[in-house]
């Protein structure tokens, strides 16, 4: 090794003076070519693989535990539990970094998506059915399925049903999983996999504002008309709603009582004419691209996980066929647009990924703290305690309407406002955590 290489590779210490790297010269090793120049290359790989596969256990065993004692895996607790492993890596604080800012946008949408449904917009119902008749060679393919495959009333067990439940369960926390696993391996492709993500979610948001379309087991049991106090007659026959009886069958195998439910979004701002284009079918089908993408033959078993998800929604009564196919065609778009979009959007991703922090944090032994200092990053406090204030006064606000009925209460647009300061509090805390 040269002098000036020497000098080139040296890191630079706080107080200005360089480091000075260790030699990699080594009997076999080719100088120079920078895949040969680490004679122990080899072993970052397979530690590299050996902890993908001990998160990707992790996650796996997290889930099975979380069901069998009775508690939904949803996407909050799921992002706890990650936290608490990049804590235990020693990048809590890049974690709280880059993660913060996409769930806040995540559940922002949650919060918009249960208000596409109140803007007077006629629901799709018979349209769809014609299509899925198309589709299904003249009759309904859920139809075809539970009468195929499930006997008797709605009520009765059903173990395929209970299997189909545990995959409608997955159908986002998994894909958060495959975040996790790109956050450590490749950090720069999870900042395109959560832009993907935020593009499926909101563009998905508009298709339910102009086209709300009711699922399968909505078509085949119409609820009251708020207005008339009057249920429209089904528009088809023979499709069941079997979710809960699904929901029975994992209450009965494990033996717990009332589930669990974390995530209360979805009370919050539920919406039953969401069908498509099914975010069950494109959030697992977006996270199998990236993971082929990423980690090669391996990332095709998400593709197997992402078919079996489409069977179950499917077969429960949630989605139509036709809601999977615009599932797929959406989140293979927001693929395309991510990876092959305007460039100034692939700088804006790159300024925000700063892979300078993520080359710092991986060369340094004492995880983000040390590589943080390292980088003349630090926490600006002005910025948490900002966020800090904004967070507490949207969850007064949010507590009151929804305790003491402010404003109007959880019906009203303001407890939308309350939820969004709150989420926007978290998002600037976390600018705030790593800040030049």
């Amino acid at each position: 090794m040269t002098d000036e290489a020497a000098a080139g590779s040296a890191l630079p210490l706080p107080g200005g003076g360089p480091e000075a790297a260790p030699s990699t010269d080594a009997p076999g090793s080719e100088s120079g070519d920078g895949s040969g120049s680490r004679p122990h290359a080899h072993l970052g790989r397979r530690n590299d693989r050996l902890l993908l596969a001990a998160i990707a256990a992790y996650a796996v065993l997290l889930s099975i535990l979380m069901i069998a004692k009775g508690i939904s895996v949803t996407p909050d607790l799921v992002v706890v539990a990650f936290g608490l492993a990049a804590l235990i890596l020693g990048r809590g604080r890049l974690f709280l970094r880059d993660w913060i800012p996409f769930i806040a946008l995540f559940f922002a949408y949650e919060l918009m998506r249960g208000y596409a449904d109140k803007f007077g917009q006629a629901i799709h119902v018979t349209d769809v059915i014609s299509i899925e008749r198309i589709i299904g060679l003249g009759g309904i393919p859920t139809a075809w399925l539970q009468g195929l495959l499930h006997a008797g009333p709605a009520s009765n067990p059903d173990n395929l049903a209970t299997l189909s439940v545990v995959f409608y369960f997955l159908h986002f926390p998994l894909p958060l999983a495959i975040g996790f696993l790109l956050w450590i391996h490749q950090r720069r492709v999870y900042y395109d996999y959560v832009a993907a993500l935020i593009v499926l979610s909101m563009v998905a948001f508009v298709t339910y504002l102009v086209l709300p379309v009711a699922p399968p087991w909505w078509a085949a049991n119409p609820p009251v008309d708020p207005n008339t106090g009057i249920a429209h007659a089904p528009y088809i026959s023979g499709v069941l709603h079997l979710r809960d009886t699904g929901f029975n069958g994992l209450a009965q195998t494990f033996g717990f009582g009332n589930y669990f439910y974390s995530y209360s979004v979805y009370s919050i701002s539920s919406n039953d004419v969401a069908a498509f284009p099914s975010l069950h079918a494109a959030y697992p089908f977006l996270a199998f691209l990236f993971a082929r993408r990423a980690f090669g033959k391996a990332g095709w078993l998400m593709l197997a996980y992402t078919v079996c998800v489409w069977f179950a929604i499917v077969y429960l009564g949630e989605h139509w066929v036709v809601d999977i196919i615009g599932g797929v065609v959406y989140a293979a778009a927001a693929y395309l647009l991510i990876l092959h979009g305007p460039s100034w959007a692939r700088r804006f991703m790159e300024k925000i990924a700063d892979e300078e922090l993520e080359a710092g944090v991986e060369a340094e032994d004492q995880g983000d703290v040390g590589a943080l200092r390292r980088l003349g990053l630090r926490v600006r406090w002005t910025l948490v305690a900002q966020g800090m204030v904004v967070f507490a006064a949207g969850l007064a606000a949010a507590y009151g309407m929804s305790t003491f009925g402010w404003v109007g209460g959880t019906q009203g647009g303001l407890y939308f406002v309350a939820w969004l300061a709150m989420l926007g509090g978290l998002w600037r805390g976390a600018v705030g955590l790593v800040s030049r």
